[in-house]
């Protein structure tokens, strides 16, 4: 896509290429289920149109518009954005496996941190109170993964015991 932007719209400013560019690329994305032709026509009305009022933002295209060239170019520029987003879709299910992988790396990485260091004093106090509230002989915790596995194994067993009262 910004191979192509080198090669189209030479008569315009800087300025104006990328406004017009950034517009169009807006359409093909707001609009993926229409083809690039009826974009590049309803881009076309829509412009005339706000160009006899008076309020077009792209005042420039006003003597270029009915110009091949620009035809051109704006077609090319329009299949080039339709070909960027297939392809970005195409590759949503790669992307989402990737973010899955970066998730549970980063959680594995963070318990590996965890199964290193110290508990905290808060670990240490809840656990006490756990093992006093349902009279379980402690352990010595040495880690503070050690010591969340093991105050979620009290809560989960004596949780489900009490469901099993009611």
């Amino acid at each position: 896509m910004y191979e192509i932007k080198k090669q189209i719209y030479l008569e315009f400013s800087k300025t104006q290429k990328s406004a017009l560019c950034n517009f169009l690329r807006a359409l093909v994305k707001k609009s993926p289920e229409l083809s690039v032709d009826d974009i590049l026509n309803k881009f076309i009305e829509d412009e005339k149109y706000y160009l006899e009022i008076n309020s077009s933002r792209f005042e420039f295209l006003s003597e270029v518009i009915d110009n091949e060239n620009f035809l051109d170019d704006t077609k090319k520029y329009l299949k080039e954005c339709r070909k960027y987003y297939d392809y970005k879709k195409s590759q949503e299910p790669i992307i989402q496996a990737q973010k899955e992988f970066e998730k549970k790396k980063r959680k594995f990485l963070q318990e590996v941190k965890m199964s290193k260091t110290e508990p905290t004093k808060k670990q240490l106090y809840y656990y006490e109170r756990l093992c006093k509230k349902y009279s379980i002989e402690k352990k010595t915790l040495t880690s503070k993964l050690e010591a969340r596995d093991e105050i979620d194994r009290i809560l989960n067993e004596y949780s489900r015991n009490s469901e099993n009262f009611n």
